[in-house]
This record gives structure tokens, C-alpha cells and sequence, in this order.
């Protein structure tokens, strides 16, 4: 045998790799972050590109109408990506998952598994499963969850994502969660404040903790609330920015509008999902306040913290809704003056109480309301925006700019503001300069605004 032959390098395996794609909220983008890290641990690489993966995962919503359609017309488009790499393995995820169950593989005949968000730690369990020759279904909602959190894997550099709540107990009569996420569980304060120190010695600045109420937060077996984990969370040394979302507005107690108003590092801006502001159809939606009680509230939140930026959600064309229930809307948004607003048109959802209400809204007649209350709101926003030039603001960046040499930061109260760095504020490397990275504070001064962000120049300060 030759030498050349024996110093020969054997053969390398190529690494496998797996793609995530996430649908919806802030719940689903932390769930494939669970999912990412559990399959990082099982020596798989991510990729961005699907047709060089051995594992897809498609991680699903079914707020809105039709999802399910979208999810299987996506599944279509991966099954044929199995022509040319047989061993490719497709997991359906999410909610729609827990919604289609069996369903979803006798649709697919190339679908591998199913994986609901309460098995969201059972991936392993399913890839092995697969590897057997089934094709398993893990849907439902354990009474114990694994939640390992130093085993996620965090998309940002600077924000951790902490879920304190799962699940919703609600039943508002549009909603689907309580289907899909299944009954509302608190996680426990001791665990949350575990994971809160671990994101800080790994140097995350922002906290945002997860929930779908995320403010009827409770101590399992204990006393303490929402008002309590917030004291505790704002006064671990290392936040620099706290955040909470989705806060329901009849679960907003004196007390944690005190904590609210008391902690610097709690950022000045708070979603507070209204829907409508029309009794009759908040009545409808089983939402359990008036829209007074919702006034009232903005109002103590705003006393409490002022400038505080509240944005909300408003749900056009519900069952039943008129056009002075619909003006009741407008007159709402007009009154307390929200910094952003997040409007659809209804979707009706299987299981849910409101397609049995009556009264449909046209929809034509629902997407021309919704245009009406965009043009409301646009200007409102403009206005709003408008105050802020001139003034000083920190901003977290987070990314580049679509504009060459730009970036793209966020101020405490979650208003987008692009800029130019300070050249104080790069470093050279050769010809080409490195700009501030994500997750690096810096100061700006705002000189423009517009509806949806805000125009700035940099001070040279950066903390």
C-alpha cells in the first residue's frame, strides 16, 4: 500500500441540518426556539434553506381564518423537496397542530408528525418514534412540563423571552387559544427568577415575559401575583429593559399599576387588547369589562406612567356589530390616543361560540370599516410620533437598516427608529467599518417622525 494511501483523510459526514419556520406570536417564535435548541442538542445544524434540510418543522397559528389551508398549501410545497432527499422528515407543529391532530396526517401522506405546543419538549421523543416507523401524534396538554430553559436557543443577542403563563382560561366567544394552548398554568416564581438570572449572566439586557393573560399570573399554591413577579423580575440586578405581553385589561389590579409606575427599567409602553369599544359587542365577545372600565384603566396606567405608549387590538365586523357600535370604536381610539393599533376584520374559528351568534357583517362592509379606522389612527400615530422630535432617546439596536449604512433600533416605548451611526460609534477592521451590534444601547436625538417609526441622528454615547 502506496503512502499517499495511508495518510489519506477518511471521508467526513456531512452534518445534518433541520429548518424552522414559525407563524404568529411572540408563544409560537419561543417555542421554536425551544424546538431549535433540543434539536442543536441532538447534533443537528440549522439552515435557512429548506432544500438543504433533513428535518423541516413547521411551526403554526390558527388565530386567523383559513389556516389551515396555508399550512397544508406550505406542507405541499416541502413534500416535494422529498424527491430529491428521501430522508427529509416534516413535522407539523403549533396550533394548528393541536387543532388538526390525526387529521393533518391522513391529509398529508408525506407529513411525519404531529407535534402540539404542550408537547413542545417531546421533539426528541417524536424524531425518535419516526426513526421506529410511526408516525406519531403528540398533541393534548401534559399536567408536567419540561420547560429547560438553558437548553433554548435564543434568536436575539440581546431580548430574552421568559413564558410564565401557558395556556387561557378565558373562553372570549372568538378565540381559539384555550383549544390550542389548552387551561391557563403558571409557572412557578422561583423558576421565572432562575431563568430571568441565567438570561442576565449571559448577558440578555431585555426581559419579556410571555403569557396569553400574561397578567393573571399566580403563585401555583401561593398568594403571590402578577404585581408581586413583576417587583421581583424588575429588581434583578442586570434587567435593563422589562416588558410583558399579552396583558388582559379586567385582570389589571391597583397594585400592579403601582409596580407598573415604580420601576425605571419597566418600559413605558404596554399592549392592552380592547377589541372594541362598543359594550354590546364587547358583551358579545364574553371580554367581561365595559369599554369605561377599559377607559378608566388607560387612564390610571397613563397617570401612573406618563408617557407610557398603550397599543391594543380591535376586532372589525364581529358578529352583530352595527355601524354606531363600530362608531363607538372610533370615538374610543379618538379619546385615548393609542401609540399603535393592531386591527382585523373577524375570522370566524371552528369550535368557537361566535359563528352561532348571528348577525354576519358583509364583508365587504367589514373591510371598508377597517380602512376607516386606519385612516383614523394613521394621523393619531403621526401626532403622536411628532412629540418626540428633538428629544433624547436611548435605543436597543437591532439590526441594519433597509438603507445602506443604516440601523434599526427600538426606543423604551417600542417605537421603530432608524439612523446613521456616529462614526465615534464603529470600529475599523481594514477598509470596511463594523457597525454598533444588536443589542448595544445608544443614545439619539429624533429629527423626523412618521406614522410607523421615527427618523434619528446619534450623540456619541453609547452605554
Amino acid at each position: 500500500m502506496s503512502t499517499a494511501a495511508n495518510t489519506r483523510e477518511p471521508e467526513r459526514t456531512a452534518a445534518r441540518r433541520f429548518f424552522v419556520e414559525t407563524w404568529g406570536c411572540q408563544m409560537n417564535e419561543r417555542d421554536s426556539q425551544r424546538l431549535t435548541g433540543a434539536l442543536m442538542e441532538e447534533g443537528l445544524l440549522p439552515t435557512r434553506e429548506p432544500a438543504e434540510a433533513d428535518v423541516i418543522l413547521l411551526n403554526s397559528c390558527s388565530v386567523r381564518e383559513k389556516a389551515e389551508q396555508k399550512v397544508y398549501s406550505r406542507l405541499g410545497r416541502y413534500r416535494r423537496l422529498k424527491s430529491d432527499r428521501p430522508g427529509l422528515v416534516i413535522g407539523l407543529c403549533g396550533c394548528v397542530a393541536q387543532e388538526a391532530g390525526e387529521r393533518a396526517l391522513s391529509r398529508v401522506p408525506d407529513l411525519d408528525f404531529v407535534l402540539g405546543p404542550g408537547r413542545v419538549a417531546e421533539i426528541r421523543e417524536a424524531l425518535e418514534r419516526r426513526r421506529k416507523g410511526e408516525r406519531p401524534v403528540l398533541t393534548g396538554f401534559p399536567a408536567e412540563r419540561d420547560y429547560a430553559f438553558d437548553s433554548i436557543s435564543r434568536e436575539s443577542s440581546f431580548k430574552g423571552m421568559v413564558t410564565i403563563v401557558e395556556g387561557c382560561d378565558k373562553n372570549c366567544t372568538f378565540c381559539i387559544v384555550p383549544q390550542t394552548r389548552g387551561p391557563e398554568r403558571s409557572r412557578g416564581m422561583a423558576e421565572i427568577l432562575d431563568e430571568v438570572r441565567h438570561l442576565v449572566d449571559f448577558g440578555f439586557s431585555e426581559i419579556e415575559l410571555l403569557g396569553q393573560t400574561v397578567n393573571h399570573w399566580r403563585q401555583p399554591g401561593g398568594e403571590e401575583d402578577f404585581a408581586d413577579l413583576l417587583n421581583a423580575v424588575a429588581r434583578t440586578p442586570g434587567v435593563a429593559r422589562l416588558r410583558f405581553v399579552t396583558s388582559y385589561p379586567r385582570d389589571f389590579t391597583d397594585r400592579m399599576v403601582e409596580q407598573f409606575g415604580r420601576h425605571p427599567n419597566i418600559c413605558p409602553a404596554l399592549h392592552l387588547p380592547v377589541q372594541s369599544g362598543s359594550d354590546p359587542v364587547l358583551q358579545r365577545m364574553g371580554r367581561g369589562y365595559s369599554a369605561d372600565a377599559y377607559r378608566e384603566l388607560a387612564r390610571r396606567l397613563k397617570a401612573t406612567r406618563p408617557g407610557v405608549a398603550l397599543s391594543t387590538d380591535i376586532i372589525v365586523g364581529f358578529p352583530g356589530e352595527t355601524e354606531e357600535d363600530f362608531a363607538l370604536t372610533l370615538q374610543l381610539l379618538e379619546e385615548l390616543e393609542f401609540a399603535q393599533v393592531f386591527a382585523f376584520t373577524y375570522s370566524p374559528r371552528p369550535g368557537t361560540a361566535a359563528p352561532r351568534l348571528g348577525g354576519d357583517v358583509e364583508p365587504e362592509e367589514a373591510a371598508e370599516r377597517l380602512q376607516r379606522l386606519f385612516a383614523l389612527q394613521e394621523p393619531i400615530q403621526r401626532r403622536l410620533n411628532e412629540a418626540l422630535v428633538g428629544e433624547h432617546v436611548e435605543v436597543v439596536v437591532t439590526g441594519l437598516g433597509k438603507r445602506p449604512g443604516m440601523l434599526t433600533g427600538r426606543t423604551s416605548c417600542h417605537r421603530v427608529v432608524h439612523f446613521e451611526p456616529d462614526p465615534s460609534l464603529v470600529s475599523g477592521l481594514g477598509s470596511s467599518t463594523v457597525p454598533l451590534k444588536a443589542g448595544r444601547l445608544t443614545s439619539v436625538v429624533v429629527r423626523q417622525a412618521y406614522a410607523h417609526s421615527l427618523l434619528a441622528e446619534p450623540i456619541a454615547r453609547v452605554a
